[in-house]
């Protein structure tokens, strides 16, 4: 694993001041002559979390929307393991705790991934953990099971690498699966409770996959 650098601990800790600000503020601004009565010091509290979070999600939009993740090998030293270490921090110190916790509801949950890039299709879901939102895809009426992880990052020794994860429709994905960097997985497939499906798998329509590591056990009835 590489050593993140004080550049990149600098950029991110100055966007964490920037979102901060934004936040309390903005709270401040919006709270300040409304009565809240005893309750006061818990609604400051809440807002300013709350507020806190809008703003981390708009900071880290823009952030990316500048710089980019690129999937391929990133390289040590250049412009690309730069903006990819500091996503990092932003999962490692903002966004992991909120999405590895089972207080959201799953349809919340939707909404976090959407504003952290992920793109869902309708009346997709996950309860489970999304970690590169950015690079993922998924189409329409998908479900990601209880505790389930899909990961779009590679990290053996110093190399990193980031491929992004594509499901299609109406994909089942079981609860505790692991689905890894550069996965493909077609409409209308399965993948079963607790399977590993190792990086860049090509998992085809209709087909069901299980196991350490996953492997294809048959296809799935037609529907109708």
């Amino acid at each position: 694993m590489r050593r993140i650098s004080l550049a990149q601990t600098f950029m991110f800790l100055a966007l964490l001041i920037v979102i901060l600000a934004l936040g309390i503020s903005s709270t401040w601004l919006a709270l300040r002559g409304v009565p809240l009565g005893d309750f006061r010091g818990v609604a400051l509290t809440l807002a300013a979390f709350i507020s806190i979070y809008l703003w981390a999600f708009l900071v880290y939009r823009s952030f990316l929307f500048l710089m980019p993740l690129k999937e391929g090998e990133v390289r040590e030293g250049s412009r690309d393991e730069f903006v990819a270490q500091v996503n990092i921090l932003f999962y490692l110190v903002l966004f992991n705790s909120l999405i590895r916790t089972h207080f959201l509801p799953v349809p919340l949950l939707r909404l976090v991934y959407l504003a952290l890039g992920a793109r869902l299709g309708r009346n997709s879901y996950s309860a489970g953990a999304i970690l590169d939102p950015p690079l993922t895809q998924m189409g329409a009426d998908c479900i990601v099971g209880h505790d389930a992880v899909l990961f779009s990052h590679a990290i053996e020794g110093r190399r990193l690498s980031l491929s992004a994860i594509r499901i299609g429709d109406r994909v089942t994905i079981g609860a505790t699966a692991v689905i890894m960097s550069g996965v493909t997985i077609g409409d209308d497939a399965m993948v079963s409770a607790g399977a590993v499906v190792t990086k860049d798998s090509r998992i085809g329509p209709g087909e069901i996959w299980g196991g350490v590591p996953a492997r294809p056990l048959k296809r799935s009835a037609p529907l109708g």
